[in-house]
């Protein structure tokens, strides 16, 4: 098996956390490296992340102000997260290391395959979402299922998003452990659809984030 990098577990600000995925990017397009890199991280303090493109004009900067919440742009696309209560994930690598990264689709269930195998070691089987129909004013990434998501009996527990660049892969995204249905709600000003979510803590409130990280941090 290929060398496979894993970064220990970190808390970071939401700044600091989208730096670092872009500087692993730029490393390994500038060294060639021919390897993944996974890391898992969290966030300090809580943070709306939004994708590259995306239109900030719904958010209320007084509230998340007051909230100490805080609000950062990804260099990939897709629609905003709250990073709170979750544990973030982030790999890098080559499109030649996947057997069919020119794919994008393909390459996001490549990818999210180890987080598959991985969450059946503590009893969590996921798999891919289907494509849900929602509003296009949706600004919440949760109540969006791509297909490329991963789902627990079709509510979504992980999104996940991509950018490319030169050869490689960045994909990182968010594992849900809790939310705050009311606050989620007052920050992105639309009614969560709490049938199309789910948490950690929903199907297992007696596993913790510490297993998780662990799970996880062991190499596949």
């Amino acid at each position: 098996m290929a060398e496979f990098r894993i970064l220990p577990f970190s808390i970071n600000s939401g700044q600091k956390n989208m730096d670092i995925d872009e500087n692993l990017l730029q490393t390994a397009i500038s060294q060639q490296i021919d390897y993944p890199i996974f890391r898992l991280y969290g966030w300090s303090p809580s943070c709306i992340s939004l994708g590259r493109n995306q239109d900030e004009s719904f958010l209320d900067k007084k509230f998340l102000e007051k909230r100490n919440i805080d609000v950062v742009r990804r260099l990939t696309g897709g629609r905003a997260l709250y990073h709170d209560d979750e544990i973030t994930y982030s790999f890098v690598c080559p499109v030649s290391y996947l057997h069919n990264g020119e794919h994008v689709v393909s390459s996001y269930k490549e990818i999210s395959q180890i987080l598959i195998d991985k969450f059946r070691l503590v009893g969590i089987d996921l798999d891919f979402g289907g494509a849900k129909h929602i509003s296009s004013k949706a600004d919440y990434c949760m109540s969006i299922s791509t297909g490329a998501d991963l789902c627990y009996k079709n509510k979504k527990l992980i999104g996940s998003a991509q950018c490319r660049k030169n050869g490689y892969i960045l994909q990182h995204g968010s594992i849900l452990y809790d939310y705050d249905k009311e606050l989620l709600e007052k920050i992105f000003k639309e009614e969560i659809d709490i049938d199309n979510i789910i948490s950690i803590k929903q199907i297992n409130k007696n596993l913790t984030k510490s297993k998780i990280i662990e799970i996880l941090s062991h190499r596949y």
